[in-house]
């Protein structure tokens, strides 16, 4: 491991001497090392330099992925704590609702995904806030594949209704629902600008706790800012 950060530490390239030198390692166990690591990718060697290898470089790049998940993580605990709600992520990639990351807490639990997420976004706000970024050509390609179906009583009735609702969500409004996706449960969802993506994030609460839903809402609009780097980031984890 010392070699290799030391060797990172080269952007040019250094010889085998001068890493031992640096590493502190004798010269006969330096070259064995570099040997085994040229072997195993780690390291390649050009004109009797040493440079990180593909190897090195695949760990590198899954420790950044690691770090940018670390941080969705970290900040939807944070703001699940404050606003004593459950926090969820999600994205619209390649034709699917694709639910990246939920906080909760016993006290404080996420709803019970019932019926499958990715196949009722008709129903939960998560859905609706992300099919209201698309174009209409990619909202009825969406109903085509998951039409819509009656979850509760409350469910939006059928895809014309529900296409009518999406025209009139207004740019960078919470969209809520209540009671459409699960019993008891209402929710909101946020709409992020992440480059060409659909994206949201969402909070739900009991539904005798609707009157906190809009301004736990706006609170973590509010906040969600400084996250919008690593969240973009984030879609390629």
């Amino acid at each position: 491991m010392r070699l290799l950060e030391t060797v990172a530490a080269h952007e040019y390239g250094a010889p085998a001497k001068q890493l031992a030198r640096e590493t502190g390692l004798a010269l006969p166990t330096t070259y064995h090392l570099l040997r085994t690591l040229v072997h195993e990718g780690y390291l390649c060697r050009d004109k009797g330099l040493f440079f990180l290898g593909e190897a090195a470089e695949r760990l590198s790049s899954s420790g950044a992925r690691q770090k940018r998940r670390s941080t969705v993580v970290d900040a939807l605990a944070h703001w699940r704590d404050t606003l004593g709600v459950p926090v969820y992520y999600a994205v619209y990639r390649e034709g699917e609702i694709e639910l990246m990351c939920v906080s909760d807490t016993p006290a404080n639990p996420a709803v019970e995904e019932w019926a499958d997420f990715r196949e009722t976004g008709h129903a939960h706000a998560i859905g609706q806030c992300l099919l209201s970024q698309l174009d209409e050509e990619a909202r009825r390609d969406h109903l085509d594949r998951y039409p819509v179906q009656a979850l509760t009583p409350y469910t939006v009735r059928d895809n014309h209704s529900l296409l009518r609702r999406l025209e009139r969500v207004r740019r960078m409004e919470p969209v809520t629902e209540r009671q459409e996706y699960a019993l008891g449960v209402v929710c909101a969802a946020i709409p992020l600008t992440l480059g060409t993506t659909a994206a949201a994030m969402a909070i739900s609460l009991p539904a005798h706790q609707e009157h906190r839903l809009l301004p736990a809402a706006r609170q973590l609009q509010s906040e969600i800012g400084s996250l919008l780097g690593s969240l973009a980031l984030s879609i390629s984890m």
